[in-house]
């Protein structure tokens, strides 16, 4: 497979289990001579790309299993008037939705379009209106879209079933972006109109090399259409600590325990978790956070979201990509895990200038929102509002390397206009101790650590 002008067909049996595509009826649609607005030589064009590709419209659409699991398949063929969307396009797309809704099928998009169809016009143009009204009603069914951005994948089709997908994967090397390469600036960075410069800005979740992407297509449809739990799932166990798991007898202990360097992050709390897990990048706004680990995953056999923080001070764009999961993950019906470990949300002026507070806010609005379980394990530093974002009210656990604190101490002390020696106390007044969140009632109870057979299945909360 290449990144590349596959033909729709063969982009399809690229991914799909073999002789599993079913192709859908094409509807129907009576159009005068040349089309709508009677363009001169349309027919003839349409007859050429007809003669030269075997297909009579520039999208094929039907069922297919990938990886034994059955899916609505939207396939684009370039080669048909490079793929763009017409009336008849839009008559396909609509009834392949349509298809997916009715037999409760995940729909996985494989696209590869210019944009709106010229010889149509306007008319051509408002097929997006048509594709996103289906890609609603879609959401509303709680059924997931899943999109693989070919080379090229502009316009109309990346700025609907492309950007507006559930799961956005992309080709290495495939042009992406809303401007083709005929109407952009001519002085433009080719690296913004890029797969991977759109993964970078935080538009797409991963690159996928052609030989992976089968496989990955299949994980991902393996993980949305596994069992939910019934309840909240359980918080992962405490992983080997700093002090041997032993709760903290200061609170000046607890910030240090904390920060220590050697204390478990959140990438081995999910590796110990999880059985698969496949992450969800970006905020879809132009920004990433590395120190915020998002996806969906497999616990025992039954689908579970995520949102981790990796200990450092959070971005803007790190809780816009936690409140897409959260609000992804309660549309589909699948819990939810987060991890809270931050010193706090990340104060300097480009944070400011992306949002910091209106970040915060729409995550915690997100998880107040969610009708899905929320389970919440505090991993380490648990610094102010912006690691309070994270936490499930009423379902919050504690590892005993960790804190909770309105602000940090040296912070406290300093408002308090005391010295900086008198920052142990002040932690000590604040209550911050695992055990002192437990008897506040911020946290349910301190979890225990794994067994010693077992990293990955806990053996049950306890409070202290």
């Amino acid at each position: 497979m290449t990144t590349t002008r596959l033909s729709a067909r063969a982009a399809i049996a690229s991914v799909t289990d073999p002789g599993s595509f079913t192709e859908l009826p094409a509807p129907r649609r009576e159009s005068p001579a040349d089309g709508p607005l009677a363009w001169t030589g349309y027919d003839d064009s349409r007859a050429r790309a007809a003669q030269r590709t075997g297909e009579q419209e520039s999208v094929v659409t039907g069922t297919a299993r990938i990886g034994g699991r059955e899916a609505a398949v939207i396939s684009f063929e370039f080669g048909f008037l490079g793929g763009s969307l017409g009336e008849r396009t839009g008559d396909r797309l609509e009834a392949a939705y349509s298809h997916a809704r009715e037999h409760r099928l995940p729909l996985v998009s494989l696209i590869a379009t210019g944009g709106s169809r010229m010889q149509e016009g306007m008319l051509a143009l408002t097929q997006l209106q048509r594709v996103a009204r289906q890609c609603v009603l879609t959401r509303a069914a709680g059924l997931p879209q899943i999109a693989v951005l070919r080379d090229p994948t502009t316009g109309g089709g990346w700025a609907t079933l492309g950007a507006g997908a559930d799961v956005v994967l992309a080709l290495p090397g495939a042009q992406v972006g809303f401007a083709g390469s005929r109407v952009r600036p001519a002085d433009a960075d080719p690296a913004a109109y890029c797969a991977e410069g759109q993964y970078a800005a935080g538009h797409v979740d991963a690159v996928v090399p052609p030989a992976e992407l089968p496989g990955v297509l299949s994980d991902w449809l393996r993980v949305l259409s596994a069992p939910r739990a019934d309840g909240p799932v359980e918080p992962p166990a405490a992983l080997g600590g700093v002090r041997g798991g032993q709760p903290p007898a200061t609170g000046w202990d607890a910030v240090r325990q904390a920060r220590h360097p050697d204390r478990p992050r959140a990438a081995a709390y999910l590796d110990a978790y999880f059985a698969l897990r496949l992450p969800l990048s970006g905020d879809r706004a132009g920004g990433t956070d590395p120190g915020m680990l998002c996806g969906f995953g497999l616990r025992e056999g039954r689908a579970v979201a995520y949102a981790a923080q990796c200990g450092t001070a959070t971005r803007p764009a790190g809780y816009r990509t936690a409140a897409r999961v959260l609000r992804l993950a309660d549309r589909l019906g699948i819990p939810v895990l987060t991890l809270v470990d931050t010193p706090g949300a990340a104060n300097d002026a480009a944070a400011e200038h992306e949002g910091a507070g209106a970040a915060i806010a729409d995550t915690f609005a997100a998880l107040a929102a969610a009708t899905v379980p929320v389970t919440t394990l505090l991993i380490g530093e648990g610094g102010s509002g912006g690691a309070l974002a994270l936490a499930a009210p009423g379902n919050t656990w504690v590892t005993p390397d960790s804190y909770f604190s309105v602000i940090a101490p040296e912070l406290a002390a300093a408002i308090l206009k005391r010295p900086p020696t008198a920052a142990p106390a002040t932690a000590d007044q604040l209550r911050i101790r695992p055990q002192d969140l437990v008897t506040l009632g911020v946290a349910r109870g301190i979890v225990p650590p794994a067994p010693p057979a077992s990293c990955a299945t806990a053996s049950g909360p306890a409070g202290d």
